[in-house]
């Protein structure tokens, strides 16, 4: 394994982490802020942490990695549903355990799976069919009220509105990926948070202790702005298949501070969903791995190059130790097949 692959797989670790200390802490903050103004505040630590350190890079941004006229709809939808998304997460935590609200997320992977097989029309497998009911029992379990057996929890509710809107914002986002990364972070930071926030003043919510507004704000970086930022480091060497299994470990990362800082409740029908939404990770972490090995080793066609024409600077793969790489010549070799199952596997992104 390259030092490269190594590190690329800390950062798609730290991403989980980041992201997953955002619903046991944001319980806490919640004692002491209103739901609205939280998560404008969240995303706008997001906006001011990734773009103090866009001050520090080396390099400026391409301008062809720069957002442009066509990408619009997709930057208004992203910034339109990461305004609604949070919203509904913290109104849905302060009515729901930490640990179910965590739990929950992963319905998130499921409302962007569907998304990106109606609309986008991008394929899914037998196993991630599999995987999609199997986290769909595990959230409906979590989501009935314990006192009233066929009453859904008005937090849970919740929560899984807020996984639907990420569905349908990790699908916009996915159409702008290969911008600028600072970028698309900042405009999310920026306008999501900015937004909410309006929303907030509004609605007349209290300003609270600036000491909270604070933490808000330094939870908002790392749990939005870092972990998106080191999620995309680690897709540049292990690509989204990949980077997606290794952060869907996120939600049990926050179950497990949910019990260790809250002290909640581990009942009977939590454990049994819990270990149902196991078994859906460890398909979906098979599936993407599997995806994965199966796109890097597609079909085979013969087919011969002529030598007035061809040259192995950066086209294929295959060794020549006899050539030099710049120097023309004939041969009849195999080639992958490019077809459209290379698409990556539609699971969900940080936000």
């Amino acid at each position: 394994m390259s030092r490269n692959t190594i590190k690329a797989i800390i950062y798609a670790f730290l991403a989980a982490v980041f992201y997953a200390i955002n619903v046991p802490l944001s319980k806490l903050l919640l004692a002491h802020m209103e739901p609205t103004l939280m998560a404008g505040l969240l995303y706008l630590g997001a906006g001011i942490g990734i773009g103090a350190m866009s001050l520090f890079r080396v390099k400026g941004t391409k301008q062809a990695d720069r957002l442009t006229k066509k990408d619009l709809p997709y930057v208004v939808g992203m910034i339109v549903l990461d305004i609604a998304a949070p919203i509904f997460l913290m109104f849905g935590i302060t009515e729901s355990t930490s640990s179910s609200a965590s739990l929950l997320g992963n319905f998130e992977i499921v409302a962007t799976t569907i998304i990106a097989l109606f609309i986008f029309k991008e394929a899914v497998s037998k196993r991630l069919w599999a995987a999609i009911l199997f986290i769909t029992v595990a959230s409906a379990m979590l989501s009935f009220d314990g006192t009233d057996g066929i009453r859904f929890s008005t937090g849970s509710l919740l929560v899984l509105a807020a996984t639907l809107c990420w569905g349908l914002e990790n699908n916009c986002t996915r159409q702008i990926s290969s911008k600028s990364t600072y970028e698309i972070v900042m405009l999310k930071g920026f306008f999501s948070g900015g937004g909410a926030a309006l929303l907030a003043f509004l609605l007349s919510e209290k300003i609270p202790e600036t000491k909270y507004v604070l933490l808000t704000l330094n939870l908002g970086f790392v749990a939005y702005g870092l972990s998106i930022f080191t999620y995309i480091r680690a897709q540049r060497f292990l690509g989204a298949a990949k980077t997606s299994a290794y952060y869907s470990i996120a939600p049990f990362i926050g179950v497990f501070l949910s019990f260790v800082l809250l002290k909640e409740e581990f009942t009977l029908r939590y454990f049994v969903a819990l270990v149902i939404m196991i078994a859906a990770t460890l398909i979906i972490i098979y599936d993407t791995l599997e995806q994965k090995h199966v796109h890097e080793h597609t079909h085979v066609l013969t087919h011969t190059h002529d030598g007035s024409t061809h040259t192995h600077v950066i086209t294929h793969t295959h060794e020549h130790s006899h050539l030099i790489l710049d120097e023309k010549h004939t041969h009849t070799h195999t080639r992958e097949e490019l077809e459209a199952c290379l698409k990556d596997h539609p699971a969900a992104t940080p936000h």
